[in-house]
């Protein structure tokens, strides 16, 4: 029964207290001969992290959709190409920046092949960390109205595979990326023989979602895990964009309310507290729009005031320049206001635009767009910024 899963699947084990350091692999790429310092990473969930000499990619939303993930992370060069979801990239430090979740049907795939080579990458002197996007708030908060009738599937599935690890959580998540595909294949030669029981089956998968992803859900745990806003070396990286007011209030303190919330953690007499300055409203870290609006419809006051904001809220993060997703860019990835801005959603999941995918490469504390030529992604067009 569903409701047996409820009580007992285990939480995601935790790295808390947050703080670690990786050293440098002398095999790894870029690090040959040499020894980089180590990634110190502190905060719980990660805040503040120094990864001194490393090269830094940040992908940008990707909505259930495998493929065009994997094609990113093939074209960013932390993805091996046969197949076999090996990392690649040495001791360069990945950033997802969220919206795993929605649109597609593939989403615990995706959070399973980015915990897979945050485990490789650590081994190499790298590192994977992913930032929560307002569609992970949103599941969380048992808000289901972009989900695809397949990541109901995906639930249901997960939870059934989870049986046969007796709700092994570390080692059914890492796994499932591999056998996800075989799993959903399966599905749909068995889905012709359901007809009208295919009503029942998306009620299971319905209850599979919520008891993943309701606060102290296996799933939410595990998104627990990840900030809402993160300053890797002197990078600021969120979904949607950080206002002075946020900084004010604590970046860490956020990332440690959202994480609590989401891994169930209340109060005497009380139930778990959203925190509404990181996931709620228009001006919160996970939906705020204010970098992203095409500066094309903006007079020129407008644009020194969305500055004069950027500025101040680099200036009292300590940070040259921010990175955000959230709002898809029509035209391509890009930066404005003198590079202080990053926007990086380009709608890639089939799901959203079904666009070429493209990734921010930060190395040297320069950064440029790649992106695919001719749709080959073996073949890379690059764009500089800075």
């Amino acid at each position: 029964m569903v409701s047996l899963c409820l009580n007992s699947l285990p939480l995601p084990s935790s790295s808390y207290p947050k703080k670690l350091t990786e050293t440098c692999s002398s095999f790894s790429n870029g690090c040959i001969g040499t020894a980089l310092k180590p990634i110190v990473v502190n905060g719980n969930p990660p805040t503040f992290v120094s990864a001194p000499g490393r090269r830094i990619v940040a992908v940008g939303d990707l909505h259930g959709d495998l493929d065009q993930a994997r094609y990113a992370l093939e074209m960013a060069g932390v993805l091996s190409s046969n197949g076999e979801d090996l990392w690649t990239g040495g001791d360069a430090v990945l950033i997802q920046l969220g919206d795993v979740l929605d649109r597609g049907d593939e989403e615990i795939a995706i959070l399973s092949l980015l915990r897979s080579l945050d485990i490789q990458a650590k081994a190499n002197g790298g590192a994977v960390f992913q930032v929560n996007g307002n569609h992970e708030t949103m599941n969380v908060e048992g808000d289901f109205r972009y989900v695809e009738s397949g990541a109901f599937d995906e639930c249901a599935d997960f939870l059934e595979y989870m049986n046969d690890y007796e709700y092994d959580w570390d080692e059914a998540f890492v796994g499932w990326c591999g056998l996800s595909r075989r799993w959903k294949d399966e599905r749909k030669i068995s889905r012709n023989n359901w007809g009208p029981w295919n009503l029942v089956k998306r009620q299971k998968g319905v209850i599979a979602r919520s008891v993943l992803l309701r606060p102290g859900g296996p799933l939410a745990c595990e998104l627990a895990q990840h900030a809402v806003a993160l300053k890797v070396n002197d990078w600021i990286f969120c979904h949607g964009g950080l206002l002075p007011h946020h900084v004010a209030y604590g970046i860490e303190r956020m990332n440690m309310e959202v994480s609590q919330w989401m891994r169930g953690v209340i109060e005497e007499d009380s139930s778990p507290h959203m925190p509404f300055i990181a996931t709620k409203g228009y001006d919160s870290v996970v939906w705020n729009r204010l970098y992203s609006r095409d500066i094309s419809d903006l007079n020129d006051y407008q644009i020194n005031q969305i500055n004069a904001i950027l500025q101040e809220t680099l200036q009292a993060v300590g940070a040259k320049a921010m990175v955000v997703g959230h709002t898809p860019q029509y035209s391509g990835a890009n930066c404005e206001y003198n590079c202080s801005i990053w926007r990086i959603d380009v709608g890639m999941s089939s799901g959203v635009l079904n666009s070429r995918p493209e990734v921010l490469e930060i190395r040297d504390d320069k950064a440029r767009v790649i992106t695919s030529k001719r749709d080959k992604f073996s073949e890379l067009q690059i764009v500089d910024y800075l």
